[in-house]
């Protein structure tokens, strides 16, 4: 094994857990919870929202929580946050104790992101950053997959098994991951970004905005919105994750041979084709939407970590984390608009698509923009 890959397969396994698991593994669960009747189908959109709400807040506490505890001690709280919360879930407490969970699942999604990509990449070679931050972010794509897979087989068992069963998938994570993280402090948490880094944020962050309907209402768009039934709904979202490994992976030879700022540009135009896929009202485009989705989703956020160094260099640190939470707010406010959108419109999934849609093809518009900038 390539020395890189140590601390890499580590960031990985957090990224799958506090994002691919803690995170999306709700996306299949969405129509389950309401067929099951824990949740209506608004509620069930307002707890999507509170990950994204606690995923803001994990990113803001991300810094100083690392400076307490160091990195690897902060990504073991997040990782012991990540089960906890799954665990939580499995007993149906009333909808008050699900928003609190779900928001505490996303406040560990936001700690383990914002520092597991930087802090192994500062623990590697130079010139194996970008391969390690691939690996790194490909974790996310990675985690939605076994997720994908996991909650078709685990729910025959009942919802509480099913959530059981994704907190014992995480524990087993973490002890993989426990003797492998990154020993070194990342450096460039400090100082203000470059000026034309606030194109960078923007764009990120609209990014963030058109993702919020494939990330919370993909799998229920399959389930309900198109009358595919709950497992192909599961097996779509597997579709995003496995499209999402690809999208990371991909993104580093992408970026070595055209540069970060082309290839965001590129991403961002699969995002939009993606968001456009899922409005008209034919099944058949569910798949290719969610493909294009995944590949999008993952593969804008390598492609953003290594934009953030070519423009940063040394404080490349501080503006990941930056967009990291400018990304969060954007999916935290756009998350419950929309959840209040899809209530107020009779659960429309064209109403949330839509307005997804416009959302990225700003971000399009900004990552054009950035690209022709000196």
């Amino acid at each position: 094994m390539q020395p890189f890959l140590r601390p890499a397969l580590a960031g990985a396994a957090a990224t799958a857990s506090g994002n691919g698991l803690a995170r999306f593994a709700y996306v299949p669960l969405f129509p389950a919870m309401v067929t099951a009747g824990w949740v209506d189908g608004g509620q069930a959109g307002t707890l999507g929202a509170a990950a994204l709400l606690g995923y803001l807040i994990g990113t803001l506490a991300g810094r100083p929580v690392a400076r307490r505890l160091g990195v690897p001690g902060l990504l073991d709280a997040g990782m012991g946050l990540v089960v906890l919360s799954l665990a939580a879930c499995a007993w149906n407490g009333g909808f008050g104790w699900l928003l609190a969970w779900r928001g505490m699942a996303g406040i560990a999604g936001g700690l383990l992101m914002a520092l597991a990509g930087p802090a192994t990449q500062a623990a590697v070679a130079p010139t194996r950053r970008g391969a390690a931050g691939g690996v790194v972010i490909a974790g996310v794509g990675i985690g939605i997959a076994t997720g994908a897979v996991a909650v078709p087989a685990l729910l025959p068992g009942g919802l509480s098994a099913t959530w059981l069963g994704l907190a014992l998938l995480v524990a087993l994570l973490w002890a993989f991951a426990h003797p492998r993280w990154p020993r070194m402090a990342p450096v460039g948490l400090t100082g203000d970004p470059p000026p034309r880094s606030l194109l960078l944020l923007a764009t990120y962050g609209l990014h963030g905005a058109g993702m919020v309907p494939p990330m919370v209402y993909l799998a229920d768009l399959a389930a309900r919105g198109r009358g595919l039934g709950i497992g192909i709904g599961a097996l779509i979202w597997l579709v995003f994750g496995l499209s999402g490994v690809l999208g990371g992976v991909f993104s580093g030879r992408v970026v070595d041979r055209i540069g970060g700022r082309p290839a965001l540009r590129l991403w961002l135009g699969v995002q939009a084709l993606a968001l456009a896929l899922a409005l008209p009202p034919w099944p058949v485009l569910v798949l290719p939407a969610a493909a294009a989705a995944g590949f999008a989703a993952v593969g804008v956020t390598a492609v953003t970590l290594t934009v953030s160094r070519e423009l940063a260099g040394a404080a490349a640190t501080g503006l990941w984390v930056r967009c990291t939470a400018g990304f969060a707010v954007m999916q935290t406010l756009v998350g419950f608009a929309l959840a209040a959108v899809f209530a107020a419109t009779g659960e429309s999934h064209l109403a949330v698509f839509a307005a997804g849609l416009g959302f990225s093809l700003a971000a399009l518009a900004g990552a054009v923009a950035l690209a022709r900038m000196r």
